[in-house]
C-alpha cells in the first residue's frame, strides 16, 4: 500500500494543491490535521483536497475541531474523518485521534486533550495498522525549536502496545519530515509538502 501522507497546511493553498496531484499515484492518502489557522480558513484547503478520488484518512489538528473538519471535508467524496474511530482500507485497519495532546500552552483556541482523554481515544488501535494523529509520540517525532520534546505519553504508549506498522503525525514544526522506528512501528512527523510511506 503506497501512502501519501500529509500534515499541517495551515491553509496554504500551494501545498493542498500539489498534494492533489501527488496523490494520483497514491492508494490512500492520510491528512494528520491542521488543515486550518485558529478555526480560520479550513476550507481554503479542503475545497483543492476535495479533487482527490483516492480513499483518504483525515483527523483534526488542534486549529479545528473534528466537527468543524467533518463539515468542511463534507464535499470531499472519498474523505473519511476519524477520531477516536477507526475503519478499514482494502483489509488494512486505520485508527485515528486528533488534536493537541497533551494540552498545549496556545490558550482556549486549541483543539486539546490531556492524556487520559487521549487514551480513551486511543484504545480502539488495532495491531499490524495504521495510526493516524496530529499530536506525535512523547520522545520521538516531537522536539520543537528550542529542542524540548513535546508529544504525548498515551500516544507511545498505545505504539507499544498495539505496534501499528505505521504512525502519522504532525503539530510540531520543527520535526517536519523527521522519521524514526519504536520497535515495530515506522513513525513519520510528515509536514505539508507530502511524505511516500509504503506499507504491506
Amino acid at each position: 500500500m503506497k501512502i501519501l501522507c500529509f500534515s499541517d497546511l495551515h491553509c496554504d493553498t500551494e501545498a493542498a494543491r500539489n498534494l492533489v496531484e501527488l496523490a494520483k499515484s497514491a492508494d490512500v492518502v492520510i491528512g494528520a490535521g491542521d488543515f486550518a489557522n485558529r478555526h480560520q480558513g479550513l476550507n481554503l484547503t479542503l475545497d483543492i483536497l476535495a479533487e482527490i478520488t483516492q480513499p483518504a484518512v483525515l483527523v483534526p489538528g488542534n486549529g479545528e475541531t473534528a466537527e468543524e473538519l467533518r463539515a468542511g471535508a463534507a464535499g470531499w467524496k472519498s474523505a473519511r474523518v476519524l477520531h477516536g474511530e477507526g475503519c478499514e482500507i482494502d483489509g488494512v485497519p486505520f485508527w485515528g485521534v486528533g488534536g493537541g495532546i497533551p494540552v498545549t500552552p496556545f490558550g482556549d483556541w486549541s483543539y486539546d486533550f490531556d492524556e487520559q482523554e487521549a487514551a480513551r481515544l486511543l484504545a480502539g488501535c488495532k495491531e499490524n495498522g495504521v495510526l493516524v494523529v496530529h499530536s506525535p509520540p512523547l520522545d520521538t517525532v516531537d522536539s520543537d525549536s528550542a529542542g524540548r520534546v513535546r508529544g504525548s505519553q498515551a500516544i507511545r504508549d498505545t505504539l507499544l502496545t498495539c505496534q501499528p506498522k505505521l504512525a502519522v503525525c504532525g503539530h510540531i514544526h520543527s520535526d517536519w519530515g523527521k522519521q524514526m522506528m519504536l520497535n515495530n512501528t515506522q513513525i513519520l512527523n510528515a509536514g505539508p509538502r507530502g511524505v511516500w510511506m509504503t506499507i504491506d
